[in-house]
Parts: C-alpha cells; structure tokens; sequence
C-alpha cells in the first residue's frame, strides 16, 4: 500500500464560481436556448471530456456520476463527451489523445492509477486543455483543480463503524481482517489510513487482533473473494472485516456465507451500492459510507464549465499533493456513515430508490427500516 497522503490546507472546501448557467435541451453537443445571452455564452463555450475509470470496481461510475455530470452539461449547454476506460490503462490514454484531437478543452478525469493518470494530464496540459483530476488525486500530476470526498474521513467512518458494530456484538479481544483497495489508487491509501487511525489503537492496547491485511488489485471483486477465503482458511476465528468499499465487502460476505459465518462477523463498506445496502437489510453487512455523488459531479461540473466558459474558478479549499509538494485547488465533501437505521437516509436523498432496494425478500426489510 502506498503511503502518500492528502492533506487539508483549509478548513473548508467550498468554492465561488459565480456560474451563470444555461439550460438546453440536446445531448452531447448542446447547443440551444431561448435566452440571447445564454446562446452567446454557450456557443462561445469550449468542450468538456470525461474519463471514468471502469464499471466493475463500483457501479456509481455508470449509474451515478456519468448521470448527474450528463444532466449538469446538458443544463449548462455545454458540448460534452464521457466515456470509460473500462480498467484499461492504455485505452485510457487512446480516449484521452481522441478528447483533445476532437475539442476538448477541459478535461476531468478519474485516473486508473497516478502514472498513467500523469501522462495523460501532461499532455492535456501541453495542448492548452484544462485539467480536473475528479474523485482520485492523480500524485505528481499537476492537475488545476481535484474535486472527491474527504477520503481520510471515509476511512474513519469505517473504522469508527466497525468498532460500533463490534462492540454491539460484545466482541472479546475480536481478530480483525483488512481488506484493503487498490495499492495503485490513492484514495486506498487514504482509506487505510483513516480506518488504521481507528483500529491501530484498539490493536496496540490488545482490545483487539490484527488479522491478516492485503490489498485488492484493481479493487478487482473476484480477487477479493479468493484473497478473502485465503485470509478465513488461515484465520478461521476471524471475527470483523474492515472492507474499503461494498464490492470487496460483498465478496467477503459471499465467502462468509459459506461457512455460515453471514451476520455473525461484521464487515463494513463503501458507495452505498443497492447491494451494500441490501446486505445491511440482511444483517450481513455493519455499515457503509454514503458519498452524495450528486454533490461531487455538481461541484465537478461547476469547475468543468466554468474552465470551458474561459472564467478561471477559485476553490477555497487545498490539498497537498504529497509527491510534488504543490497545493493543489480542491473542493472536498463530507462523506456519511450509513448503518441499518440510517438506510432510509440514502434513498431519501434520491441516490437509490425504493423500487430498486426494496425487491423481493427485501420488500418486508426495507418496511421495517422505516423506508417510504
């Protein structure tokens, strides 16, 4: 796992953009509008390229960020192209180089890991495109701006998460197994370092085990349930899993299912996922961590359309990239913890909806959740 951190030069991360948006009802090139103004701005407007970076490490880079930054483009009449490297580095260069040939004058990106992320931001940059690195820091990459969540403090939520969960269950001297994100993602390292800030302690003062601890390359699902089940056959008295987000923890509780250990030992999560949270409902999962991804494709959308209007945005917020040294413009979000009695939150926010969760089996759940 790779050590580097972020660190908060502000103590908020909003931002002023002063935007004045444009609404427009075409697709990726929008274009129309009834308002004057709003034309001669849209049509002196540059293009904006997004790269996600795959679809099965978490299913919000297709279901949630690629929606909400498309209905925020299209209000603001501002041509547009998302596509996704689907966890190929080399196409994720490929689509970058055709974003820039094409027009694209900003570009945001979620990198595959820092050194392919830094190619393609160095490029960008050499052609006078405006960069965003979206959700990840891309380290040493020089992006103008990084919009994400406060990843430390997610990794805290699971941690804290844990403990509440392990201490419901009366848990004595419980052995706990980490399983970690991707040693090539940031923000993995962030997690681990807000949940280890949690349970080191608890470990030093021998309240607690330290089982074993690997990380998933890719954040990859399948080689999380067969690094999960190598963990178990060696330590079958494992009793709580630490899981950086609700794939991995799935794969955990598929393995734990198996040994009818589902429910017994609990194991935490991240994005909110229908499945995360089906498995709360079950009992099969303590928590996970709630990211209004809304709120960070609206913040990252606001920067991207700003840049593509030729206004130059401020964010009073910073991190610090810590290969480079420099403070990087950053707009940070509050990230929150999700347990059974709290599940209700999430669709009431709108970013799973009860005829999604609330299927089948989970139909009778979902009442007793107090979910409308």
């Amino acid at each position: 796992m790779r050590k580097g951190i972020l660190s908060l030069t502000a103590a908020a991360a909003a931002m002023t953009l002063g935007l004045t948006a444009c609404g427009s009802e075409s697709g990726d090139t929008a274009q129309n509008s009834s308002a004057a103004p709003a034309e001669t701005k849209a049509a002196a407007a540059g293009k904006v390229g997004v790269i996600l970076p795959d679809s099965k490490s978490s299913a919000r880079w297709e279901t949630a960020d690629r929606k909400y930054l498309e209905e925020a483009f299209k209000a603001a009449g501002v041509a547009y192209d998302i596509q996704n490297a689907q966890g190929d580095k080399t196409q994720f260069q490929t689509i970058a180089d055709q974003m820039i040939t094409n027009g694209a004058t900003v570009l945001m990106i979620v990198n595959l890991d820092s050194g392919t992320g830094k190619a393609v931001l160095d490029k960008a940059k050499s052609q006078g495109v405006a960069t965003i690195d979206y959700d990840r820091l891309t380290l040493n990459g020089g992006a103008s701006y990084y919009v994400s969540f406060d990843n430390t403090k997610v990794g805290t939520l699971q941690g804290e998460g844990l403990v509440k969960c392990l201490t419901e269950k009366k848990a004595d001297k419980p052995i706990v197994a980490e399983l970690n994100g991707s040693p090539t993602d940031n923000n993995a390292t962030l997690f681990k370092n807000g949940y280890d800030g949690v349970l080191k302690p608890k470990y030093d003062a021998k309240e607690y085990v330290k089982g074993p601890d690997q990380s998933v390359p890719d954040w990859d699902n399948a080689q999380a349930g067969t690094i999960f089940e190598q963990m178990l056959t060696e330590q079958p008295k494992i009793a709580g899993v630490l899981a950086a987000n609700d794939g991995l923890g799935n794969a955990a509780i598929t393995v734990l299912k198996k040994n009818n250990l589902n429910g017994k030992v609990p194991v935490t999560g991240q994005d909110a996922t229908v499945q995360g949270l089906q498995n709360i409902l079950a009992g099969d999962q303590c928590m996970t961590v709630y990211k209004a991804i809304k709120k960070e494709a609206d913040a990252g959308a606001k920067l991207a359309i700003a840049l593509a209007q030729g206004e130059k945005p401020t964010a009073s917020g910073s991190v610090k990239d810590t290969e480079s040294g420099a403070d990087v413009p950053a707009v940070l979000l509050d990230p929150q913890a999700i347990f059974l009695d709290n599940v209700k939150d999430v669709v009431a926010d709108g970013y799973v909806t009860k005829d999604e969760l609330c299927t089948g089996e989970f139909a009778a759940k979902c009442t007793e959740a107090g979910i409308q």
